[in-house]
Parts: structure tokens; sequence; C-alpha cells
């Protein structure tokens, strides 16, 4: 079971908190997961003691992607504060006496929120998920280093897109809309995110999810 390999991960490393990641494509299944991993290791280690932080905060606010010209293109590497994630995942490693806020991301403003999350003091573990964990490029590269273990989450793309063509739909882009934005944005964030696989600890398949 993976609540018993994440909380068996918590153990090996003690006198510090743990960082999880889970990376993989875009509606691969990885905040599904997040947050089932989340409840089970609250179950046991107890409330307050794994806290669940996606990378989806760290989005450009959409004045920003359309200074840069790249609102068409969100959800690509250049759309993210990637500086911003890294200095947060530092933070989180280090020992401490006060609680962490970090940003969320709230879907149906399709905004980031800033200190929508808050990590306790006392938590031991922290799962985080997004796309480009494993990615070398500019910004991306310190954090698979910083990353305890980094778990692969694997889905066929037509599961994938089905995901992506409900989900951009349900944010209310037209049907239409939707496709055009995972034909010209998302299957190349995808294709990218596929040739870091071989950088995480292990490989799970996401379409059961």
């Amino acid at each position: 079971m993976l609540v018993d390999d994440v909380v068996a991960l918590v153990e090996s490393i003690p006198g510090r908190r743990v960082l999880l990641g889970l990376t993989g494509a875009p509606a691969a299944g990885k905040s599904t997961l997040a947050r089932r991993l989340v409840a089970g290791v609250d179950e046991r280690l107890g409330p307050g003691a794994v806290a669940y932080v996606p990378m989806d905060g760290f989005h450009l606010a959409n004045a920003q992607l359309d200074r840069l010209g790249l609102r068409g293109r969100k959800g690509a590497p250049e759309t993210f504060d990637a500086d911003g994630y890294v200095h947060l995942l530092r933070r989180l490693r280090e020992a401490g006496d006060r609680p962490v806020y970090a940003p969320d991301f709230d879907r149906a403003l399709d905004e980031p929120v800033a200190a929508g999350l808050v990590v306790p003091a006392a938590a031991r573990l922290v799962v985080t998920e997004g796309n480009y964990l494993a990615d070398d490029g500019p910004g991306w590269a310190p954090v698979r280093g910083l990353l305890d273990e980094l778990w692969y989450v694997d889905a066929p793309r037509q599961l994938r897109e089905r995901r992506l063509l409900h989900r951009h739909v349900r944010g209310g882009r037209t049907r239409e809309e939707a496709l055009e934005f995972i034909r010209a944005s998302e299957r190349a964030n995808a294709e990218r995110v596929e040739r870091t696989r071989d950088r995480s600890s292990r490989v799970l398949p996401g379409g059961r999810i």
C-alpha cells in the first residue's frame, strides 16, 4: 500500500521534515493521488503531521501572463514562478517552530491565491505535486534535489486529454476552445514532462487513480 511506503519514508528520515514529490503529465492524476496519500498518512500519523502543497500555487497571475504574451501557453514551464517554488521547498526542509504559508491555486478564478495554504510547524511530511518537478530547465533544476523521493504518475494520453477537456470546459472554455488549447499547449507540456520520467524514484499507474 502506498500509504505504508510514505509512512516508512517519513520514519526513515528522523530529525527533519520529509518532502515527497509527485510528477507527471497534465491530468495524469497527481492531485488525486496526493490527496489520498495525505488523508491516509494523516490517519496514521495524526492530524497536522502531513501537509499538501501543490506547485500550481506558483502559476503567474493572468495579468503577468498577459504582460508577457504567455496567456495562450498557461501551464508551460515559463508561466510559473519556479524560483519562488524552489525557495518554498528550501524553507519547508528547514526545521522551524512557526507555520509556513504557501500559495494555492483557485481553478474557478484561474488564478493563484497568496497564503492560501499552511504547513503546520509540527508537520513531518509535505506532499507536493506538479508537472515540472524533475525538469532541468531554467529555474527548475534545483527542485529534484530538494525532494526526498519523486514519484511519476503515468496515464495514457487519451485518458489525460479526456480529463483535460472536461477540466477546461468546466472552467469556462467552449469545447472547441478547450480542444484547441490542448492541441496548442497541453500536448507540448505533456511531452516535456514525459521526457523527465527516468529522473523519478518510481513510476505509478495513474489510469486507475
